[in-house]
């Protein structure tokens, strides 16, 4: 009787267990798209402003002022991850993101089929965040290595940037664009995964994380897209 008593116990604990992650998931889901109003709220000033543009003429003071914003909000965010402050910090972060995205979406739009790049690039990174998080379900391996490579390959590929900010080179540029492709689709799977797994259980902080996978997914198709099937008038 007592042992019978027990494994119900233990039962009950892996179903409370089992619901708070998909309680943390669907809560990340939500703030998730809820974060893409401020990306295109902010993308759309940049846009219509041209507030952005100085960044065009001056790549390096662009680059400093990016990591000086996005790393003092993500540092805010973490901070306060557990109170609706953090919630406010996060859909702020979205928003300059959105600005520091206007620049790209511009030049798209100089296209004659610009409008139809971007639904395609915004359409492929549905596709990849679809694929990557039906994976997450289904792939039972630690990704913990897997996760420490891909890290490795980031800080690579973001030193890369920085220098091809200085040199400007299109086929470096389309180079970092394929590895950040890969890199951080790959990023939404172990992000998801890790909520599944319980290692993520705060939502906001989850949902900080798979953003940024989705926006470095949909910034680099959009530049390969407007770089190999852009038609100028």
């Amino acid at each position: 009787m007592e042992r019978n008593v027990q494994r119900l116990n233990v039962l009950s604990g892996d179903v409370a267990y089992g619901t708070e992650q998909h309680r943390v998931l669907r809560n990340t889901y939500w703030l998730l798209a809820l974060s893409l109003l401020p990306t295109v709220l902010g993308a759309w000033v940049g846009v219509s402003t041209g507030i952005m543009q100085f960044m065009v003429h001056s790549p390096g003071l662009s680059a400093i002022l990016f990591l000086v914003v996005a790393w003092g909000l993500m540092a805010g965010i973490h901070a306060t991850r557990n109170s609706s402050t953090g919630v406010f910090l996060l859909l702020g972060f979205t928003f300059f993101m959105g600005l520091m995205l206007s620049n790209l979406i511009g030049f798209a739009l100089g296209f004659r089929n610009g409008a139809s790049l971007i639904m395609m690039a915004f359409g492929g990174t549905a596709g990849v965040f679809f694929g990557m998080a039906t994976l997450a379900t289904v792939v039972k391996r630690d990704l913990s290595g897997l996760a420490r490579f891909l890290m490795i390959g980031a800080i690579i590929v973001i030193v890369a940037s920085l220098i091809n900010a200085f040199v400007q080179s299109t086929a470096a540029m389309l180079a970092i664009s394929v590895a950040v492709m890969a890199i951080f689709s790959l990023f939404i799977m172990i992000d998801i995964k890790r909520v599944l797994d319980g290692g993520e259980t705060n939502y906001v902080m989850a949902t900080l994380s798979i953003y940024l996978d989705l926006y470095n997914v949909f910034q680099s198709l959009l530049m390969l897209l407007t770089s190999l099937g852009g038609e100028r008038d």
